[in-house]
């Protein structure tokens, strides 16, 4: 296993060495790989911890009383320890594991929403959500009669607080919001939101999956009643995130899916329910993509949050002043606070074109829009290209970007 950074420094070159997919080729140029806000890379004490599992302690967790399966359950269970003093939870059975943020939006919705809403209460989002924020309270509106109220964004692509403000009312019932935009970059103000909401009695779920990598979460600081991880976003595995809830919260929403371990008792007249947090983990888990999850929060750590950001920060810097100073590219998303996500259009050319060109110099961004319609509706655009950049990417890298960007504009103009 190799050794990881200590956060006191930070070397580049020694971080990109730990993600072994980062020495490939892709059509004959070497890999830049721009696209970290739909799923980072994996170091390799992640992808060894995978393999340690298979081969070592390869058991189903919770029930079984031999050796393997009391291995298998103790690291399964230490990587609940590891995520709630990531974010800074106060108990360790506030920790829902889920398969990511999708799921842990839809739990909420369907066991606290479908419970606690009634026709004429009031649900807020905002212009900037990803439709997973969206899709799930859309259903439970038309399920409860409850109304989908949206705060509305600038030209900057920052929330208008002062809208906000205005929709807010003892109607207000839940509060669902992105704390950092996937396609913008756009960090929100949760926590005025968050003691706003609380103020006329509503309940705030947090998206988290573009902010838990790059900022510090203390979610008893935050105060916010959930909040949603994904593994991958923060070079975990795919397949298993987290929803954090408050513990009065979850113990009084019913289960979200039937099954093994979600139980207590059971008669063909009557069930109850296991206790927290195992009443929302029904069934076999993704044990070995849990247990490598650690290994990427302890990665994270161990290279520093605030230490990575500020490398991220200037990346993100370069790259706008790079791009602004093209002819016919637009940026979308200029607030004034932001995770390392460009996003930008070319005038007269089709995002997808111009990935797919990007794409044959062995740059890898994303093109389209980024599961946020709505948002680009609002900006009159069918998509951007957006850039998104980690811990292990480069100013070098940023230049073969713009000389292939320049490349594929003069071919495609």
């Amino acid at each position: 296993m190799q050794a990881i950074l200590e956060h006191t420094s930070f070397d580049v070159q020694a971080i990109r060495h730990q993600f072994p997919v980062l020495n490939r080729m892709v059509k004959g140029k070497p890999l830049v790989y721009f696209d970290n806000a739909a799923t980072a890379q994996k170091p390799k004490v992640v992808i060894d911890a995978l393999t340690e599992y298979y081969e070592n302690y390869n058991a189903n967790i919770h029930r079984g009383i031999h050796s393997l399966a009391e291995e298998a359950t103790a690291a399964y269970e230490s990587t609940r320890d590891t995520v709630q003093q990531f974010i800074n939870a106060k108990y360790r059975e506030e920790i829902i594991f889920t398969r990511g943020v999708t799921e842990s939006v839809n739990l909420v919705a369907y066991t606290y929403g479908r419970t606690n809403l009634k026709a004429g209460d009031e649900i807020i989002i905002s212009g900037m959500e990803h439709h997973s924020n969206i899709v799930p309270w859309q259903l439970i509106a038309a399920q409860t009669g409850a109304l989908l109220k949206v705060i509305p964004v600038d030209d900057n692509g920052e929330l208008i607080i002062e809208e906000f403000h205005k929709l807010l009312s003892e109607k207000t019932k839940i509060v669902s919001l992105v704390h950092a935009s996937n396609s913008l970059g756009t960090i929100n103000p949760v926590k005025e939101i968050i003691d706003a909401a609380h103020k006329v009695g509503a309940v705030v779920m947090i998206d988290g999956a573009q902010s838990t990598v790059h900022l510090d979460i203390d979610v008893q600081e935050l105060d916010c009643d959930f909040f949603a991880i994904s593994s991958h976003k923060v070079y975990g595995p795919t397949g298993i995130g987290v929803l954090y809830g408050k513990k009065e919260l979850l113990e009084a929403m019913p289960p979200f899916m039937g099954g093994g371990e979600m139980i207590k008792d059971v008669t063909f007249e009557k069930t109850t329910w296991n206790e927290l947090p195992y009443k929302f983990e029904a069934g076999t888990p993704s044990i070995a993509d849990t247990v490598a999850f650690k290994a990427a929060l302890d990665f994270v750590s161990s290279v520093g949050k605030a230490t990575a950001r500020k490398h991220e920060d200037e990346l993100l810097h370069y790259a706008t002043s790079q791009l602004e100073s093209m002819n016919d590219i637009r940026m979308i998303g200029k607030a004034k606070h932001k995770v390392s996500v460009a996003s930008f259009v070319v005038e007269g050319v089709h995002p997808q074109d111009l990935g797919i060109l990007l794409d044959n110099q062995g740059v890898a961004v994303r093109t389209g829009h980024h599961c946020t319609q709505p948002l680009m509706n609002r900006f009159g655009i069918p998509g951007t290209t957006r850039a998104s950049f980690a811990m292990y990417n480069t100013k070098e890298e940023i230049d073969v970007m713009i000389a292939a960007l320049n490349k594929a504009i003069k071919l495609l103009k």
